[in-house]
C-alpha cells in the first residue's frame, strides 16, 4: 500500500474517535489576584485540557459558603465545574474522574495547601488526600496522592 493511502486510511479510522470526543467543561475559579499557587493550579488545569475562567477577588469566602465548602476544609481558591465544587489544589485527573462518575455530591476538596499538590509543586513528596463532599456536607476520602 502506498504511504499516502496508508496515511489516509489511518486518519479515517481515528477521525470518528476525535470527532466524538466531548470537550471538557469550563472551570470557573474564584481566587485572590496575588496568589501565585492559585495561578499555578489554573495553569495545571489548562494543561490538562480544561478551559478556565478566573474571577479575582479579595475575599472568596462568599463563594465557599455558597458552594458548601465544609468548615476546616478550605484552601486558597474555590472553583466550580459542571455543577460541582472544587476546593483547593485538586489534581485535574481527580476532577476528570468526578465528571466521568457523576456522583450525587457537592464536589471535591483538597484541604489546606498540600506541598505536593498541583500548583504547589514543592520538591519532594508529601502525601495528601482529596475528599468527596457529599450532599449532606459529610466527607469521604476520594483519592490519595
Amino acid at each position: 500500500m502506498k504511504p499516502a493511502i496508508r496515511t489516509t486510511v489511518l486518519l479515517a479510522l481515528f477521525a470518528p474517535a476525535v470527532w466524538g470526543a466531548e470537550a471538557l467543561p469550563t472551570v470557573k475559579v474564584y481566587k485572590t489576584p496575588t496568589c501565585g499557587c492559585c495561578s499555578n493550579w489554573v495553569d495545571h488545569m489548562k494543561a490538562s485540557g480544561f478551559k478556565v475562567v478566573t474571577q479575582d477577588m479579595n475575599d472568596v469566602t462568599p463563594h465557599k459558603q455558597r458552594l458548601g465548602v465544609p468548615p476546616a476544609m478550605g484552601s486558597c481558591h474555590t472553583a466550580e465545574v459542571a455543577g460541582y465544587l472544587i476546593e483547593g489544589h485538586v489534581p485535574a485527573a481527580d476532577v476528570k474522574r468526578l465528571l466521568a462518575e457523576k456522583p450525587q455530591a457537592k464536589g471535591l476538596v483538597s484541604p489546606g495547601m498540600p506541598q505536593s499538590a498541583p500548583g504547589m509543586d514543592a520538591p519532594g513528596k508529601q502525601p495528601y488526600e482529596i475528599f468527596l463532599v457529599r450532599q449532606d456536607g459529610s466527607t469521604a476520602t476520594y483519592a490519595r496522592h
